[in-house]
């Protein structure tokens, strides 16, 4: 059995009232699974899914095939306790339906397991959190000295992704 659900909803985090933000609250979906002899009961993992990755892993639980290349991946080995050693490290999130009814402002970002990087492309604002030191996203640290490298390495992160994706805006 697996169960998930929509993402989460702003009720007034960081201000905001909708869904569509990158910021953890509506950011995260949750994902529970119960698979007896394969996910060991009560077992926590912490890799970097997406739903994209549910086809892959019906299939894969189905053995399936695929004869088409799909941008997901099979979570089959990580249910069963083990990661692969290329197991993505981040994952790409982008929002583009502005101006739209929910008024929310175009952006794209990268999460890895421990930071994030948003950018509203539209006003070319950046935004950068420790999601360690600061998992509420309160403190932007974009900008801030000593964040520069970092700051790079998840643009040129977000560049790869985006490049992967063939995202052209």
């Amino acid at each position: 059995m697996i169960y998930t659900s929509d993402q989460g909803w702003f009720l007034g985090e960081h201000g905001w009232y909708d869904k569509r933000w990158m910021y953890e609250e509506s950011f995260r979906t949750p994902l529970l699974v119960r698979w007896p002899g394969v996910v060991e009961p009560g077992s926590v993992n912490t890799d970097l899914v997406q739903n994209l990755d549910f086809a892959p892993t019906f299939l894969g639980a189905a053995g399936v095939e695929t004869e088409t290349p799909m941008q997901g991946r099979s979570m089959v080995d990580l249910l069963a306790g083990s990661t692969p050693t290329d197991w993505r490290a981040s994952v790409y999130y982008h929002y583009y339906e502005n101006p739209g009814a929910h008024n929310v402002a175009k952006h794209e970002g990268v999460r890895t397991a421990t930071h994030k990087l948003i950018r509203f492309y539209q006003t070319d604002e950046w935004e950068l959190y420790d999601l360690v030191a600061d998992p509420d996203e309160l403190t932007n640290l974009y900008g801030q000295p000593g964040t520069e490298t970092l700051a790079a390495q998840l643009k040129a992160e977000l560049e790869q992704l985006r490049a992967g994706y063939a995202v052209t805006d």
